[in-house]
């Protein structure tokens, strides 16, 4: 007798991106607007540097709209600058935070002077080489960077030691190395160079380190792990250090109609008559 078809537990839906022109936190527009992260907001509010329809503010927990007046030392908050996405090939050897403690190179250091302050999606660790997404819009990263949204991180990896084909297989099923739960991966061997073999490596989650915890729990040590994609973006020939805009066009496609909607890259209906009726009543004055 044929066994029944197997239920499928269907995956949660990626929750919809807040609109740009939602209300939202004074910390929050400000880091939008550019002029510094949300926590050096917060410090700017608490020493009475910003007001808000002609009040001083004396704390963060207050919410902004498009119709509120925001200054900012006496001027006026600047104008959210359009939302971007930038490839950059991140080199070995520098770390992806505004600020390290311990006083290595950042990432954002190593910035060209033209740039906007941006943000990163997600990160790459000190000794991880390849593809990180930035973006001057914190909306936009947190989006890219749901697990919901399935966008796979692909990896190249090289590591000492051997593995099996069928512990690879293993990992499709997700593993717990140290009480970490990690989802399914998907790997295999590429070559094999001396002591080390070369693999791919596909993930979905990116938790911290995962590539080099589960591989060390195989018994492999990496000691070179190249990022090549994130979704549909790839490296490809980027050079090391280079960082090279997303056309807003190829972002538009890849986001889908709502999410280029409410992230600002695409009009709204609503948007798109009015721009219709003021082309037609510009064409109707010119009759």
């Amino acid at each position: 007798m044929a066994k029944p078809p197997k239920s499928k537990v269907a995956e949660p839906a990626a929750p919809a991106p807040e609109k740009r022109d939602a209300p939202m936190r004074i910390a929050k527009a400000m880091a939008r607007a550019g002029l510094c992260s949300r926590r050096e907001a917060e410090r700017w509010i608490a020493d009475g540097r910003v007001s808000v329809n002609g009040k001083l503010l004396r704390t963060p927990a207050v919410e902004v709209g498009p119709a509120d007046k925001v200054f900012v030392d006496g001027k006026p908050l600047p104008t959210a600058e359009p939302p971007q996405l930038w490839r950059y090939h991140k080199p070995k050897g520098i770390v992806t935070t505004h600020s390290d403690p311990e006083g290595r190179p950042t990432v954002f250091d190593k910035m060209p002077p033209e740039m906007p302050r941006v943000i990163s999606v997600g990160r790459l660790d000190f000794n991880t080489e390849g593809l990180l997404l930035l973006t001057n819009d914190g909306a936009l990263a947190r989006h890219l960077e749901l697990p919901a949204n399935g966008w796979v991180r692909r990896y190249r990896v090289r590591a000492k030691g051997r593995v099996s084909p069928a512990d690879l297989a293993k990992l499709k099923d997700g593993v717990t190395v140290e009480g970490v739960a990690y989802g399914p991966i998907e790997a295999s061997v590429d070559s094999v160079q001396g002591a080390n073999t070369w693999l791919s490596i596909s993930i979905r989650e990116g938790k911290n380190r995962e590539v080099r915890k589960v591989l060390s729990h195989l018994g492999l040590t990496v000691n070179r792990l190249i990022r090549v994609s994130f979704g549909p973006f790839q490296l490809l020939d980027l050079a090391p250090g280079a960082v090279e805009a997303v056309r807003r066009r190829i972002l538009v496609q890849q986001l889908g109609p709502k999410a280029s909607e409410a992230l600002g890259f695409s009009e709204s209906q609503a948007e798109r008559k009015a721009r219709h009726a003021r082309g037609k009543a510009a064409s109707e004055a010119d009759d």
